[in-house]
């Protein structure tokens, strides 16, 4: 059997310590103390025992009682259950077992999630019957999602829809299936691979950032107990049981003391002054609020609510929700928190007994700085040459929307909003077989294709007969997400300061398109000597727009190096994610001046990008009255889309094709 670490054993979720839980820890309790706040998500970099302590938190949990037999753990206390399985007889035989923790894949499919027909039973029987899906499994449970950033946004909907719902339709397949869903949902991402949408974070109750601690005796006190426990897990856990079951009794006391906490009406004013002055969007924020609020006081031993209730219940659950656009970085500053929450007046302030004494302001802290967002790391994007001083960075203006550009053809990528391919939604447009790619079943097809066959299959009357080579699978044509990679001139020709300002402009409105888009962002940069990978293929695009900021210009123009190290990058990528098919973005005036043949070389390197079928657009970033047109030419070796700098928005675009039908009306 496996051997899960204890809860209590991770740095920072012992309830007996001095500092009590960290701010993850507290979360994941205060959310099965009360459900209805909305689970949490966890945002942090790899290796920081997230998944550790999810997995973990389930043997902490009071046991629950469901009537034995039923697929959807039906409580026995329930008045009237929402069940398939029902309805029970008054003495049905009750089990009582632990709390379920269902992990949600990454590449789960919706039938899979949702549940759809038994297929071997519709072959065998020709009966249609309802097979559970994992969300029915998790109900009264945890559902637990790792990596839920890189989840297919329809599913994540979803997930969250039957969490704040607490019950789940399914219709589909000649299928009408109600059950309950009630369950905790707790996702863990890394925030390099990309940012949730605002409107499906702000559908997470909580949301706590975690990092590795800085502290070397914390590190290596990390490093002792994963040691011990590798050595043996048994006698590692028998160590922290006592400390589990202390943490299990004041959890079931806290649940049952929930329902006793009063939210005055002077609490709900201050929870909404509160949201109010950070700018909160919506009245989800206060609602969650409030809920925390009641699960902290409550875990707490207390009937009243605190403002030391209120600063957890807000620090837990506003940052996430203050992100005005996707380029700003989530969080809380404490000082905001003091000016709105000051201590209690009957006593002086302690230290929060859930919270790191150290941070996050202390010198002592893992966590981030005021504003709740780690700084941004920075690459050597300096651009100083030799013997000079550095270029200062032109920042961005304001972006725009920009106009679409897609990868011709259709493509088999992972779901998204730019590209044609053949996906997991979307309309259905054919059908194949079982045992080929596609999704859901095809019922006329499965029927068309049985129908040839029943006179010698025996078939009298009476339902059809069908077998496995039968069953026909729809497929099905939406959009996909693609790898943009933007291979940007910042070289002396585009060092003017206003034409730099509006080319970063242009980029940054590209990538708030790309961010909407799900897609994957790089960034290679070339200029006086060679080129360089700004930004590796990532699909956190707020990353890319904090690293186009610092993007200097000046020297001379190796272009033939900036396509030829797109070229390597792509390749790379394809060997990573088959799937993903490529966008270059190329901002440049076309102009070749590095090295011997440099426009020759330059043509070389856009024809082997051709030959390998690689989408491209031209940003053709020429101006003044003579143009040379050499982005025009570049695209032409390309095979890629030429447009103008002045037409990346999609306002220039309604604009141009506005003039051109009243050219041809006229």
């Amino acid at each position: 059997m496996l051997q899960l670490y204890p809860f209590c054993a991770v740095l920072g979720a012992d309830p007996d310590a001095p500092e009590g839980l960290d701010d993850m820890a507290l979360a994941l309790v205060l959310s099965v103390i009360a459900p209805g706040i909305g689970g949490v998500l966890v945002r942090g970099e790899k290796g920081t025992a997230k998944s550790t302590l999810v997995r973990a938190l389930t043997e902490v949990l009071p046991h629950i009682e469901v009537i034995a037999g039923d697929r959807f753990s039906t409580d026995p206390a329930e008045q009237q259950p929402l069940s398939p399985d029902g309805p029970f007889d008054a003495d049905a035989a009750v089990e009582t077992r632990p709390v379920r923790l269902v992990e949600l894949p990454v590449g789960a499919t919706e039938d899979r999630v949702a549940g759809s027909i038994h297929l071997e039973r519709a072959l065998s029987e020709g009966t249609v019957h309802f097979e559970p899906g994992l969300l029915a499994k998790a109900h009264r449970g945890i559902l637990y999602v790792d990596e839920v950033n890189l989840l297919h946004d329809h599913l994540v909907d979803l997930l969250l829809d039957a969490a704040a719902m607490g019950r789940l339709t399914v219709e589909r397949d000649g299928i009408s299936v109600t059950h309950a869903a009630r369950f905790v949902i707790v996702g863990t991402m890394n925030p390099e691979e990309g940012e949730l949408r605002p409107q499906l974070l702000d559908r997470f109750g909580l949301t706590v950032e975690v990092a590795a601690p800085q502290d070397p005796a914390q590190r290596a006190e990390v490093v002792r107990r994963r040691l011990e426990f590798d050595a043996d897990p048994e006698g590692f856990r028998a160590r922290y049981a006592e400390t589990e079951q202390r943490l299990r009794v004041r959890i079931e006391a806290a649940q049952t003391r929930l329902p006793e906490v009063e939210l005055t009406s002077d609490v709900l004013l201050k929870i909404a002054e509160i949201c109010s002055a950070f700018g909160v969007d919506g009245m989800r924020a206060d609602i969650v609020t409030a809920r925390t609020a009641a699960a902290h006081a409550a875990w707490q031993g207390r009937n009243d609510i605190t403002a030391e209730d209120l600063r957890v219940a807000s620090r837990l659950a506003l940052p996430h929700r203050r992100r005005r656009n996707p380029f700003d970085a989530p969080g809380l500053s404490d000082g905001e928190l003091d000016d709105l929450l000051p201590p209690d007046t009957d006593e002086s302030p302690g230290p929060d007994p859930d919270t790191d004494p150290d941070g996050p302001d202390g010198g002592g802290s893992d966590r981030p700085d005021g504003d709740g967002a780690p700084p941004p790391a920075r690459g050597d994007d300096t651009g100083r040459q030799e013997g000079g001083p550095a270029p200062t960075p032109v920042g961005a203006g304001e972006p725009y929307k920009a106009r679409l550009f897609t990868v011709a053809g259709v493509g088999d990528g992972q779901s998204g909003r730019r590209s044609r391919a053949r996906t997991s939604t979307g309309r259905r447009v054919g059908a194949t077989p079982s045992a080929a790619a596609g999704t859901g079943i095809h019922l006329v097809e499965t029927v068309r294709s049985a129908a040839p066959h029943q006179h010698a299959r025996g078939r009298s009357g009476g339902r059809i007969i069908l077998e496995p080579g039968d069953l026909r699978r729809a497929v099905r044509e939406g959009r996909e997400a693609n790898l943009v990679l933007f291979v940007v001139d910042t070289s002396g020709s585009m060092a003017a300061r206003e034409r730099m300002r509006q080319v970063k402009t242009a980029i940054l409105s590209l990538l708030l398109d790309a961010y909407r888009r799900r897609d994957r962002v790089g960034v290679v940069t070339f200029r006086d000597r060679g080129a360089d990978l700004a930004l590796p293929p990532t699909r956190s695009v707020d990353i890319a727009a904090r690293r186009l900021d610092d993007l200097p210009a000046g020297g001379r123009t190796p272009l033939a190096e900036g396509l030829l190290e797109a070229a390597e990058v792509v390749r790379r990528e394809r060997l990573r994610d088959p799937g993903r098919r490529p966008l270059l973005v190329v901002v440049t005036d076309g102009r070749a001046t590095a090295g011997p043949d440099a426009v020759n070389r330059s043509r070389q390197a856009a024809a082997h990008l051709a030959r390998q079928g690689v989408g491209a657009v031209v940003v053709d970033c020429e101006n003044g009255r003579i143009r040379m047109g050499l982005a025009h030419t570049l695209a032409e070796y390309l095979a890629a889309d030429h447009v103008r700098l002045s037409q990346v928005s999609a306002e220039a675009l309604t604009d141009i094709v506005r003039d051109v039908t009243r050219e041809g009306a006229a």
